[in-house]
């Protein structure tokens, strides 16, 4: 049995639209990891206007959460994020890819009206395990 996180693509599915995986695998015995939402406030509390920093910070808070269990992007397997508005893909896959470069995990986006608060623009919440 392979006792890592592994990711694919079905050869009978269509490619992904973007940079995700169709389904991602973790073996027997995994310690599983649920992460609340993060949003993009900053270190010292502030949530900027601009959604752009709000992403920004949000994948930092990402980052800061899996550090405090010693876990890194590996150790990701599903991603769910939310938005009020539009996404900028251009920064969006630059953030992204600075987390996961090029092993990418399953993923949902949603838009809605709103998220907990109004002023809040995009939450991520992460999934992950350690084998």
């Amino acid at each position: 049995m392979d006792n890592k996180i592994t990711r694919g693509n079905p050869e009978n599915m269509p490619k992904p639209v973007g940079n995700y995986t169709h389904i991602t695998k973790i073996p027997r015995n995994a310690e599983l990891y649920v992460t609340s939402g993060q949003i993009g406030t900053g270190s010292t509390g502030e949530l900027p206007e601009n959604f752009n920093l709000q992403l920004t910070n949000t994948f930092d808070n990402i980052k800061k959460v899996l550090q405090a269990e010693q876990l890194s992007a590996e150790n990701i397997i599903k991603v769910n994020i939310w938005a009020t508005e539009k996404i900028d893909w251009d920064f969006m896959y630059t953030e992204w890819s600075q987390l996961f470069g090029e092993d990418y995990p399953a993923m949902t986006i949603g838009y809605l009206t709103e998220l907990g608060l109004p002023e809040i623009k995009v939450e991520i919440e992460i999934w992950a395990a350690k084998v």
